[in-house]
């Protein structure tokens, strides 16, 4: 077991906290967040883990985020995708039960990227690539072994997966810190508010897709992972707090889609079904040209589903993420669009993805 490593920073009264998570490689989604959140030099921004991997910006963004800490007050914590680039640099442990078959499929991998910098092509000698990344890249190796697990102050503790109780923190496992599946889901609650990410929120809800931030006042959790790159309609939140010891949380995200705004008006639905990661097989009823009618094997439940968010493998029919919730809206309302059909647009509002069936104006600027 290796200890998570905690720091614990005095944070100054009516200083402005943004914490922001699972960013994974998307540094066009991070700056245009900071941007819309107005992040200033009087701010404290706390980096929830996942800056790094799927994402296909990793090493553009590590150098940015490393920029950022020289000059604005920035604590980047390690979340388990920061931690696995780490242990690359320290050690041979996961060379051949993992980076041996993740490396070749991955070119967006920060360490493909570190490597391609220096010319190393072959990904059958990690040894050899070790040694290279350590060579040229030591202000990396130095700067990712520092990552703090958990940043804890008098109200509030950061921590990329989870914890199991704010008691001997130190002598937690780093890991399982960084990687804790379903941490809402685990029925803990604690005395001061909890802010993770690694799990997306949209997980949490087995009917309607969601991506703001999920935020349980009597537990005192907040998650904020809004699934960015991993989930189509994904969106990278930055949850502000106006001060260390305010408990008026809000926050601010991006997903890059485009705007529409709806023309007439539609009732919500009052049932569906959110078919999300772990959760996703199907039955293929009736295809389509631009949906097809399939049964979700775990509910029961049928739902047109867009033919390109359809996928087989040797598990059989799947799907991404899907659902046949239709979006309550008002004329007027903005709409983030994520596909258009001939009978409906799958959109986005309020952080809930869902249809619509009435009419759009044309794409506008916000």
């Amino acid at each position: 077991m290796t200890p998570a490593r905690v720091i614990r920073p005095q944070f100054p009264p009516g200083r402005r906290i943004l914490a922001v998570s699972d960013i994974h490689g998307n540094l066009t989604f991070f700056q245009k967040l900071l941007d819309q959140a107005g992040f200033s030099p009087s701010d404290i921004l706390v980096l929830v883990g996942d800056m790094l991997e799927k994402g296909p910006e990793s090493l553009a963004l590590l150098r940015f985020i490393m920029d950022l800490c020289r000059r604005y007050t920035v604590y980047p914590l390690c979340g388990n995708c920061d931690g696995l680039v780490q242990r690359f640099f320290e050690e041979d442990g996961l060379d051949g039960p993992f980076f041996s078959r993740y490396l070749p499929r991955h070119p967006e991998s920060t360490l493909r990227q570190l490597a391609g910098e220096t010319g190393f092509s072959d990904w059958q000698d990690l040894p050899a690539l070790r040694r290279a990344l350590r060579d040229t890249y030591p202000e990396i190796r130095a700067w990712l072994g520092n990552l703090p697990t958990i940043l804890e102050t008098e109200h509030l503790l950061f921590v990329h997966g989870g914890v199991p109780s704010l008691d001997n923190l130190e002598g937690l496992d780093r890991w399982t810190c960084m990687k804790n599946d379903n941490f809402l889901g685990q029925g803990r609650s604690f005395s001061k508010y909890v802010i993770v990410g690694h799990w997306p929120i949209t997980l949490y809800d087995p009917e309607i897709p969601r991506a703001d931030p999920l935020i349980d006042r009597e537990r005192k959790i907040i998650s904020i992972d809004g699934g960015c790159v991993l989930k189509l309609d994904g969106q990278l939140n930055a949850l502000i707090i106006p001060e260390e010891s305010s408990q008026d949380f809000s926050w601010q995200s991006y997903d890059g889609l485009p705007l529409v705004r709806a023309l007439d008006p539609q009732a919500a639905s009052l049932r569906s079904v959110n078919v999300r990661w772990g959760r996703s097989a199907l039955e293929l009823l009736q295809a389509g040209e631009e949906l097809s009618l399939c049964r979700h094997l775990e509910s029961g439940r049928e739902l047109w589903v867009l033919n390109s968010y359809l996928r087989r493998d040797g598990r059989g029919l799947w799907c991404e993420d899907s659902t046949d919730y239709r979006l309550e809206v008002a004329p007027g309302d903005i709409l983030s669009l994520e596909a258009r059909t001939k009978q409906g647009f799958l959109c986005k509002k309020s952080g809930l993805t869902g249809w619509y069936f009435g009419r759009i104006s044309d794409t506008i600027e916000i």
